[in-house]
């Protein structure tokens, strides 16, 4: 049955929202947006080896989505625009600074890069460029610890609105709902699959008609509007967690950068730039904090210089740290060693 929950006005807060929670999230999607300006900045410098991907314009969508899980227990499989969302489920600007420098300190151990980072151990998924198939991953992680007798937990995977098109979209979806599994999966449409537009993608009039095809409840927000994000997230992961099966979250929202720093987004239609969509969802959430009394423009300030102390000190550290000695290296390309071809141990005969 679709269950679409109703967008919030911009200029109230929900007053089932508690303002501490708000200000955490504003904080960590400002935390983004620092950092993800620094790192445009060294990719424009030749500094950072590979894409650079920024969520500028979607950190309200992406806060909401890490905020609500517990770490460990839960399960986050982020996107390539899911900065804010990392940070909020647990992620650091090291540990992000140290995989784009590829630090044998960092999560990846300099073994690979950019935002193919997590750890997999805590929940914390390592993004798949293939993004459709980041569902099926979560799925299947979900369905194991079912089979462990474990209960109480989420997962969320976030896709674009390309992703919906996806073969891997269909079967992890249609398995999330056969199975009743506590996933909640999130599309961020923001309008372009790189530069395919939504006409081009899907002839549905909106993506949450999907949900009751597929068995699903379906939540509508405003990824614009940081209220509507932390209200509508809030509501799917509390009912997949209760377990009231997948949940199907759509925000609308723009992609204000282009597909990767490489790209001027030079084919985005200027009126969607004009539109509700394309408002900037870090303006629109301080001037919502601002006008419900939850901060002021010098404390948010404050907050930015905060942020980009925090920014500069990790880069310090990232950039003096050395990347994996290839000579002591005992990587393997699976993990249970005596598989790997060539290698034979008697005592795991």
């Amino acid at each position: 049955m679709l269950t679409a929950v109703k967008e919030m006005s911009a200029g109230a807060s929900d007053p089932s929202l508690d303002p501490e929670l708000i200000v955490q999230a504003f904080r960590t999607m400002l935390r983004a947006r620092v950092q993800e300006d620094k790192l445009a900045s060294l990719y424009r410098a030749g500094m950072i080896k590979g894409g650079v991907f920024l969520g500028k314009g979607q950190e309200a969508l992406s806060v909401a989505c890490g905020i609500f899980l517990r770490r460990p227990g839960d399960i986050f499989g982020p996107c390539i625009r899911d900065q804010a969302g990392r940070l909020a489920f647990g992620d650091t600007a090291l540990d992000t600074l140290r995989t784009y420098f590829g630090s044998a300190q960092g999560p990846m151990r300099g073994r690979d890069g950019n935002i193919h980072r997590g750890v997999p151990r805590e929940g914390y998924f390592a993004m798949i460029s293939h993004l459709g198939s980041m569902i099926a991953v979560v799925c299947g992680a979900l369905y194991a610890r079912r089979l462990r007798g474990e209960t109480g937990m989420v997962g969320v995977s976030v896709l674009g609105d390309g992703g919906t098109s996806t073969g891997a979209f269909h079967e992890a979806v249609n398995l999330a709902a056969v199975e009743k599994l506590p996933l909640v999966m999130v599309v961020a449409n923001n309008q372009y699959a790189y530069s395919t537009p939504n006409s081009r993608q899907f002839a549905c009039a909106d993506l949450l008609d999907k949900a009751p095809g597929y068995g699903m409840a379906g939540h509508k927000a405003d990824g614009t509007d940081l209220f509507s994000c932390l209200e509508t997230l809030g509501r799917a992961v509390q009912a997949a967690r209760e377990g009231h099966g997948p949940q199907l979250v759509v925000a609308n929202l723009l992609r204000l950068v282009g597909h990767g720093e490489h790209d001027d987004a030079g084919y985005v239609d200027p009126r969607l730039r004009e539109s509700n969509v394309g408002r900037d969802c870090l303006e629109v959430a301080a001037q919502l904090l601002i006008a419900n009394d939850l901060t002021t423009a010098e404390e948010i300030a404050a907050w930015t210089v905060e942020a980009q102390t925090e920014v500069d000190q990790a880069l310090s550290i990232a950039q003096r740290e050395k990347g994996p000695d290839p000579n002591k290296e005992d990587w393997h390309a699976i993990s249970t060693p005596h598989l790997v071809d060539g290698h034979f141990d008697e005592d795991n005969e």
